[in-house]
């Protein structure tokens, strides 16, 4: 069994936090908390597709140009060599999934 309280812990950007449910080479899933007002840095991954699945609060996916707005059980997939950027432009926290095959 797996949890926040048992999976490994990392810090990013901006006090963003992150939880390594499942790290192997081939698969990863990440359960990350953005406080509000927080970006990641724009980035794509060669090899890796993702998927960001929203568990609470609202994301903002910056996609090669538009922008898709996500709630609490919405999700996205991000496909490889797409220039992406997740950001909470809310005033409250937001919490995600983070599902990568393979790891970037």
């Amino acid at each position: 069994m797996i949890s926040n309280e048992t999976a490994e812990h990392y810090t990013w950007g901006d006090h963003c936090d992150g939880w390594y449910l499942l790290n192997r080479p081939d698969l990863m899933i990440i359960h990350e908390k953005m406080p509000a007002g927080t970006a990641e840095v724009r980035h794509y991954h060669a090899i890796s597709r993702q998927f960001f699945f929203v568990l609470e609060g609202t994301l903002t996916m910056a996609l090669e140009g538009r922008e898709v707005n996500l709630s609490a059980r919405q999700g996205i997939e991000i496909a490889p060599d797409r220039v992406h950027q997740a950001r909470n432009d809310s005033d409250v926290a937001t919490e995600f999934l983070v599902i990568s095959h393979p790891t970037p």
